[in-house]
């Protein structure tokens, strides 16, 4: 058996009197990859602050090479060999790619910073890992995905013997998360130890040596990772059999167009797009990160320069900023709602209420009161799962903040919502939850719009899919043709000629 790099005995954490994590024992063994999984809020990621230094622990020890070792800050441990690469994007953004690679590092010769070895340097990581950003590319200027690229650069230039990866492919596309995984891989098989956390519950099927599952900051059990089913790992993480991930889809009689829109452009990311989504549907839109959809809403909505011809139950409207937006009836779920969707230092109930202040406080005179009220019913509606109505919105886990955002959107009482990466970096239990939250909407006459980079969500709730690829819609599919194969084929190729195709719509 190999030999542990590092051990957790009865590691606990306390804030306050509240317990986030108790009692958790497992071993990380060199060339491993142990999985870490659990629901939003069960302890993963107060787990993985223990292990690397960033939290020291109420109660338990850490051992290396048998003997116990303290962590009091990250460098400790990071000199200790042990690397995370971290959930959330801690780079610099006014500094390039190279210098955030080599920041507190950096390289000199003869009392100078040498520029061109790191850069040298920073190119040859990146390629390892099938990042193709340039070296002296600002951080602010890239993508979301290569900024996580990039972290991720950061960690594997440190002499390492465990590597924690905390949800390294929430924002990552297709190709970039097997490059990842086949890092990963060929880490694992140079004897690197490899802790790794996602609520991708097939990349830890594919992974997984072993699996270790946390309920509530309580650890549920370890298993062999070749024994357990990706429902099996669902189960585990939720204390009970779950039924099946999406909605049984009803026949639904599409009605009238509900918002239809003309000739869409945004300059730069997006040309002349026409679509309509109809009273009662769920409208998917697919297609690879960079093909432009989130620029074409964002574009629709105010929220950068565009134009479009709109109607909207079939009267004209015109937005030129957001508000205009919320006023004419149609609601926006950003795919960032940490940077853009929510405010995290601010309090639940004014983060709720703040799109819908007219509505909450229709005598313009502001009342905590109606804001807490507010609050209470939404976190009844939409299953929040909170210690406390005081909380900010920062101090919720991921599954919760966006089950917050959705509750904000729908405050407003929109004809039409758009929803940006519905469940990104969230469980599959609140998964579950929010394709059942957006299945009821559309049954109350709504209509709906899903923007996912994930196929199976896109084929397992809309009723029609769009696909656009490098700014322009390729096709529609529907129905029997609604297949990862055809979806993937019009977001990469001209398939106009494809015998494959001739039964998918092709615009």
């Amino acid at each position: 058996m190999p030999r542990p790099v590092l051990e957790a005995k009865g590691l606990a954490k306390k804030y306050g009197q509240v317990s986030v994590l108790s009692d958790v024992t497992l071993d990380i063994r060199a060339g491993e990859v142990h999985a870490i999984i659990g629901e939003n809020g069960a302890g993963k990621s107060t787990l993985m602050r223990l292990l690397s230094g960033y939290v020291e622990p109420t109660s338990g020890s850490l051992w290396m090479d048998s003997a116990e070792v303290v962590f009091p800050k990250p460098a400790m441990a990071q000199a200790s060999g042990i690397v995370l690469v971290h959930q959330e994007i801690l780079l610099a953004e006014a500094l390039t790619v190279a210098e955030n690679l080599f920041l507190g590092r950096e390289l000199t010769r003869n009392g100078i910073i040498d520029d061109r070895t790191m850069q040298r340097i920073t190119s040859s990581k990146l390629a390892e890992i099938g990042c193709r950003v340039s070296p002296s590319a600002l951080v602010r200027d890239i993508s979301l995905a290569d900024r996580q690229l990039v972290q991720i650069a950061r960690a594997l230039l440190d002499n390492y013997r465990l590597v924690i990866f905390d949800e390294p492919t929430a924002v990552l596309t297709s190709d970039e998360v097997e490059t990842l995984l086949a890092i990963i891989v060929r880490l694992k098989n140079q004897g690197i130890a490899i802790l790794y956390i996602s609520h991708r519950l097939d990349e830890v099927q594919r992974l997984a040596d072993r699996v270790t599952v946390l309920r509530d900051g309580k650890m549920i059990g370890t298993y062999p990772g070749r024994t357990l089913s990706q429902m099996d790992m669902a189960n585990l993480m939720v204390g009970r059999e779950l039924a099946t991930l999406y909605p049984k889809k009803s026949i639904r009689c599409i009605s009238e167009p509900m918002l239809e829109v003309s000739g869409a452009t945004v300059p730069g990311f997006v040309s002349d797009i026409s679509f309509a989504v109809h009273k009662g549907e769920i409208l998917g839109f697919g297609g690879m990160i960079g093909a432009g959809r989130t620029e074409l809403f964002e574009g629709i909505l105010g929220l950068r320069p565009g134009t479009a011809k709109l109607r909207l139950r079939g009267e004209s409207i015109h937005i030129r900023k957001p508000l205009d937006a919320i006023e004419a009836g149609i609601g926006y779920l950003t795919e960032d709602r940490k940077g853009k969707g929510l405010l995290l230092g601010e309090q639940l109930a004014s983060n709720l209420t703040l799109s819908a202040l007219s509505r909450v406080h229709p005598h313009r005179l502001l009342r905590k009161s109606r804001d807490r009220e507010a609050l209470v019913h939404a976190v009844d509606t939409y299953d929040i799962r909170l210690k406390s109505y005081s909380l900010q919105a920062g101090q919720l886990s991921g599954g919760n903040q966006q089950k917050l955002l959705l509750a904000k959107v729908l405050l407003t009482n929109p004809s039409v919502v758009i929803i940006d990466e519905p469940t990104r970096g969230i469980d599959i239990a609140n998964k579950a939850q929010i394709y059942s939250f957006i299945h009821k909407l559309v049954e109350t006459g709504k209509a709906c719009i899903v923007i996912s980079s994930e196929m199976q969500e896109l084929i397992g709730i809309c009723d029609r899919i769009l696909v656009m690829r490098e700014g322009r819609i390729s096709g529609e599919v529907t129905g029997a043709d609604m297949t990862e194969n055809k979806i993937a084929l019009l977001a990469t190729s001209n398939v106009s000629m494809s015998k494959e195709f001739q039964g998918v719509r092709h615009t």
